[in-house]
C-alpha cells in the first residue's frame, strides 16, 4: 500500500497522467466538432489506428517524425472526408458508415504492417522517429510541478493548447458559429445561406485531423512502435467524454482528464502486483459509471423540462 501510495503521490504520476490523457483529448476534441455539426463520428477509432500506423511508416520513410504527424493529419482529414462523403452525398447511415470504417482499419492495418515490416504483432523492424519530449525552460525546475508538468512530449503541449484553440474556434469565428447553428437547426442554418453540407464536411475533416494526431501520438509519442489494435478503445472513450462534457471543448478536457487519471491510476495498480485484468478494466469502468452518470441526469433533466 505504501509503495502504491508513493506512486500516486510522486512528480511521475501526475505526468503519467497528461501521457494518457493526450490521445483521449485528441479524440474528444475530434468528438465535440463533428457533434456540434450534428455529426456523430464513430470513426474516431479507425482514424486514429490508421494514423498510428502511417505516422510510424512515414516518419520512417522520412526519418522525420513531422513528416510522419503530417502525413497522418492529412490521412486523418481524408478518412474524415470519406466519412462525410458516404453520409452526406451518399445519405448512408453515420453509424455504419463509422462502423465499416472502424472495421477496416482493424484488419488493414495488421495487413499493412505485414506487408511493410513483416511482423504480424508490431512494426518493431520499422525504424521509426519519435516525436521528442521537451522540457520548458525555467518551469522545469520547479519542485515537483517541473516534473510532473513541463517535461512532457511535444504534442501533450499541442493538446492542451489545442483545448483552447478549439474553444476559441467554436465560439469566437465565423466558420464555428456555422458549424454549431447546423448542429442545432440546420434548417434555419440554410434560411440565412449556409450550406449544412459544406459546414458538415469541414467539420468532419477537422474532426479527422484532431482524431489523427490522437492515433500517431500512441505510436510515435507514447511509444516508438505499432502494435495491433493499440488504439484499445479510445476512439470510444472520447466520444463518452464528449457527451459528458457538454460537447464543448473545456468540459471535453475535465472529462478527458478523468480518463487519463483512471489509467494512470490502472497503471500504478500494476506496479504493487494488482491482478492486471482487473486493473487493464478500471479505464472502461470508469467509462461506464460516467456514462451511467450522465444518462441519468439528462433523464432528470428531461423529465424536469417536461414537467413544466
Amino acid at each position: 500500500m505504501n509503495e502504491l501510495l508513493n506512486s500516486i503521490l510522486s512528480p511521475e504520476f501526475f505526468a503519467s497522467i497528461l501521457r494518457m490523457t493526450t490521445p483521449i483529448l485528441f479524440a474528444t476534441l475530434a468528438a465535440t466538432v463533428a457533434a456540434k455539426s450534428g455529426v456523430v463520428n464513430m470513426a474516431l477509432e479507425g482514424i486514429m489506428l490508421f494514423s498510428a500506423l502511417f505516422g510510424v511508416i512515414f516518419s520512417s520513410i522520412f526519418q522525420n517524425a513531422w513528416m510522419g504527424l503530417l502525413v497522418t493529419m492529412i490521412l486523418g482529414g481524408f478518412i474524415g472526408f470519406i466519412l462525410a462523403f458516404f453520409v452526406l452525398k451518399l445519405k448512408t447511415d453515420e453509424i455504419i458508415a463509422a462502423i465499416a470504417i472502424n472495421l477496416v482499419a482493424a484488419g488493414g492495418t495488421v495487413l499493412l504492417m505485414l506487408a511493410f515490416s513483416g511482423d504480424r504483432g508490431n512494426s518493431a523492424s520499422i525504424a521509426s522517429v519519435q516525436i521528442p519530449k521537451f522540457a520548458i525552460p525555467f518551469l522545469k525546475d520547479i519542485p515537483f510541478l517541473g516534473k510532473a508538468l513541463f517535461e512532457n512530449n511535444i504534442l501533450t503541449y499541442l493538446s492542451l493548447i489545442s483545448v483552447i484553440v478549439m474553444h476559441i474556434f467554436m465560439y469566437k469565428t465565423p466558420l464555428g458559429l456555422k458549424i454549431r447553428a447546423v448542429g442545432e437547426n440546420k434548417d434555419a442554418a440554410e434560411s440565412v445561406g449556409i450550406s449544412s453540407k459544406k459546414i458538415k464536411f469541414t467539420a468532419l475533416i477537422i474532426s479527422g485531423v484532431l482524431a489523427s494526431m490522437g492515433g500517431y501520438f500512441l505510436s510515435g509519442g507514447y511509444m516508438t512502435r505499432f502494435t495491433i489494435n493499440m488504439t484499445a478503445g479510445r476512439g470510444y472513450i472520447a466520444l463518452a467524454a464528449s457527451a459528458m462534457g457538454a460537447n464543448t471543448p473545456i468540459g471535453g478536457f475535465i472529462v478527458s482528464l478523468i480518463f487519463g487519471s483512471a489509467q494512470a491510476f490502472a497503471n500504478s495498480l500494476q506496479l504493487v502486483k494488482f491482478p492486471s485484468e482487473i486493473a487493464q478494466m478500471l479505464p472502461y469502468l470508469v467509462t461506464i459509471i460516467g456514462l451511467g452518470i450522465y444518462s441519468y441526469r439528462l433523464m432528470k433533466k428531461r423529465e424536469k423540462m417536461s414537467g413544466k
